[in-house]
């Protein structure tokens, strides 16, 4: 599978006349090694309400799972099949990599779980995955969308084929903690 994820973003000239100011393949993509998965970061968001036309590459910089503070994450993954070798990587070694501190009080179920404070939509583009939650799960599909809110989680891919799901993640208020 091709793991370049074309990306265009449109603006407006000094004339205020809408335009593309960017169209090529999103550079911002990584490995993360502990669970093969492909991540490509397409755009982030740093405030509420978004800043618009900054002309820059919102995309060029290094962020984990969790949008910043006030904003919001544009990203796809593909995720591979799971394999015995993913799934005997240490779950603080996989929170580590996806920047992720917050987690469940709970035992995880698998090394994959984890949790952020914010709501996500999940748009399932090609293959199948599994939504592991703490006891149950969802099967999706091609076409699937779910929107999760802060829960504790976990994206396995039980099939033969690389599953790709495009995530947007936007800051939330953590519904298990009290301000």
């Amino acid at each position: 599978m091709d793991h370049r994820i074309r990306r265009i973003v449109t603006g407006h000239d000094d004339q205020g006349k809408a335009i593309v100011e960017m169209d090529g393949f999103a550079p911002n993509q990584k490995v993360r090694p502990g669970t093969g998965l492909v991540s490509t970061l397409v755009w982030v968001t740093e405030e509420t309400p978004a800043k618009l036309d900054t002309r820059l590459d919102r995309a060029d910089q290094t962020i984990g799972v969790p949008p910043p503070k006030n904003g919001s994450v544009l990203r796809v993954v593909d995720f591979p099949p799971v394999s015995s070798q993913r799934t005997a990587v240490s779950q603080e070694d996989i929170l580590k990599e996806m920047g992720v501190t917050d987690t469940a009080s709970t035992p995880a179920r698998h090394a994959f779980m984890h949790r952020t404070a914010s709501v996500d939509y999940a748009f399932v583009m090609s293959g199948e995955i599994d939504m592991l939650l703490d006891d149950s799960e969802v099967h999706m599909k091609t076409g699937d969308i779910m929107v999760q809110q802060g829960t504790n989680h976990a994206w396995v891919n039980n099939s033969n084929e690389i599953c790709r799901v495009a995530f947007v993640l936007i800051d939330g208020l953590d519904p298990l903690k009290k301000e």
